[in-house]
């Protein structure tokens, strides 16, 4: 195997590649100025057959670096599949299949993505009138094989992309079968992020000497993405996004959650509270993944809630904020998440909501980012009024000297004869700022301020001051908030809070008066502004999920599932 290591050579042109005019033309037209590392090592080693094993990660322009080789190797004249890209995810199958539309356009290369969740009929019928390149996921791919409706006896090129991905997800067997049914004697190309033992066994037995390109993200690099951090204990999450959110005003912005309940139940918690959000998640089927990303594009949506797994591949312009709710359990899912903002020289941000228990994963991140992330003081409700006034300051400045507001010279002189015209425009700046502040909390909830504060051995998550959020059970012997329940006790989320003036009271009598069961089973209860996490004993569990399924409280219907935590 030979190996080139690259982490920030000076890049020639893409006249310097080897690629031909009309593919020149192609990329001059989408605006392709210059190639990135990775284009840069695979273009020529793929032109000129050699087998590549890349490490790279999505942002480096892998998808050209394979693709326009082989859009410039095939015959589009000739019948039959001559290429197949594998992708762990049909975000990916569908963006790699129109990047290569799109680069083989002008040599009249015909690209076919096949997925689950797609018509299979549609797949079916484009593969009997003939299709030049196939890029799919592991399992549809098999299954067209199966049915004999894709034939691979002609492949002379393979693509496997994001191999670690398709590894974890479980199609290394998949990807085995679908390569014995292509040629001995083609090129294949694997890219993936990370070579796990599997990864590398699988090179060894289908390729053939390789050329391996190793080219490190330049993104984290640069001083364009401000990295910060909060530390916030686990109920008061929720309210701390949001005062983030309204501090940070985001153009648009990536939330990242483990777990697709997760996604959805912060995508309920933000729409109730005003903001337009849109989850994305496995759950969703392909219809509605692309209904989601067409908004969050367009900017119907400003706010994408997603897994990680759902967000891989995922191909927007800009996005001004990412944001982990849940921070990444390794530094190198911190590195991938936080590679969606600051692109092409704009500005990013990448916060990171951390639990006090968390702060080691955040030291082991730091290390590998090289440089120290900021621990913020989580906003209050002073500082969200004080960057209203600042707005609205800055609003009667512009409109000031713009000067376009003579109509309403007129209801100012009418009203100057009664009162000081300095009082007449802080009259209408209320006005201003009672119309576009919206809705306040009552009462500020206090959260627990870590800034600059040693770890502690556990997570503090007390309430607020002088407000009574929890409840110790019927004989006040549950476990202190924040603790695990004891062995035989089992923590349920119900998917209504303070917010809706949920007290301990309505919890304990709802599971009582419809799970028939005794009050003694029920410990510990915690109501935070969208949701309750109430223990009961294990023995009781599922019964009280039955009812209260089927149950109100306060007239209100509601989720209710084991919680995760």
């Amino acid at each position: 195997m030979t190996d080139t290591n690259t982490e920030a050579p000076a890049a020639p042109l893409f006249t310097e590649l080897g690629l031909e005019p009309d593919v020149l033309a192609t990329l001059e037209a989408l605006g392709y100025e210059e190639p990135t590392p990775i284009q840069v090592e695979a273009i020529p080693t793929l032109l000129s057959g050699r087998d590549v094993l890349g490490q790279a990660a999505t942002g480096t322009g892998k998808t050209a670096a394979f693709a326009l080789p082989l859009v410039q190797r095939i015959d589009a004249d000739r019948r039959g599949v001559q290429a197949l890209v594998l992708a762990p995810t049909r975000e990916l199958a569908v963006q790699v299949a129109e990047a290569t539309h799109r680069y083989g356009a002008r040599r009249g290369v015909s690209v076919l993505a096949v997925y689950g969740g797609q018509p299979i009929d549609r797949q079916l019928r484009e593969l009997r009138r003939g299709v030049n390149v196939v890029v799919g996921t592991p399992g549809r791919i098999l299954d067209h094989i199966r049915r004999g409706s894709l034939d691979l006896s002609a492949v002379g090129y393979v693509v496997l992309d994001e191999a670690d991905e398709m590894l974890d997800m479980g199609f290394i067997e998949d990807i085995e079968t679908i390569l014995t049914e292509t040629p001995e004697g083609r090129q294949t190309a694997l890219f993936s992020a990370t070579f796990p033992p599997r990864i590398a066994q699988l090179a060894a037995r289908h390729m053939s000497d390789p050329v391996r390109v190793t080219v490190r993200a330049p993104k984290l690099e640069t001083p364009l993405v401000r990295q910060a951090a909060y530390v916030v204990p686990r109920p008061y999450k929720l309210e701390a996004l949001a005062r983030v959110l309204d501090l940070e005003a985001p153009t648009s912005a990536i939330l990242f959650c483990r777990t697709r309940n997760e996604v959805d139940e912060l995508n309920e918690a933000l729409s109730v509270r005003g903001y337009r959000p849109e989850a994305l998640h496995g759950g969703l089927n392909q219809a509605q993944r692309d209904r989601v990303m067409k908004r969050f594009r367009e900017g119907t949506a400003d706010l994408l809630i997603a897994t990680d797994v759902a967000a891989r591949g995922l191909d927007v312009e800009h996005v001004s904020h990412v944001i982990n709710y849940d921070i990444p359990q390794t530094p190198e899912v911190y590195v991938h998440r936080i590679g969606r903002t600051g692109r092409a020289g704009r500005e990013g941000t990448a916060i990171t909501l951390v639990q006090p228990r968390e702060q080691g994963l955040l030291r082991g991140i730091e290390r590998v980012v090289g440089r120290p992330i900021e621990v913020a003081r989580v906003p209050t409700v002073a500082d969200l009024r004080a960057r209203r006034v600042e707005l609205l300051r800055s609003a009667i400045r512009e409109t000031i000297e713009e000067d376009e507001f003579d109509g309403y010279r007129d209801i100012v002189a009418s009203l100057a004869d009664d009162y000081d015209p300095l009082d007449i425009a802080a009259a209408a700046a209320k006005l201003a700022a009672d119309a576009t502040r919206g809705e306040e909390p009552e009462n500020e909830v206090e959260i627990p301020q870590w800034e600059n504060r040693p770890q502690r051995s556990h997570d503090d998550t007390r309430g607020p001051r002088g407000r009574r959020d929890s409840y110790d059970g019927p004989g006040r012997d549950g476990p202190p908030r924040g603790r695990r329940p004891r062995a035989d006790m089992t923590r349920l989320f119900i998917g209504v809070g303070r917010r809706r003036g949920i007290r301990p009271g309505d919890i304990v009598g709802a599971i009582v008066g419809e799970a028939k069961i005794p009050a003694e089973g029920i410990g510990a209860i915690e109501i935070a502004d969208q949701f309750t996490l109430v223990e009961v004993a294990e023995e009781h569990a599922d019964t009280v999920i039955r009812a209260m399924s089927r149950a109100a409280i306060k007239g209100r219907p509601v989720s209710i599932r084991r919680s995760h935590d």
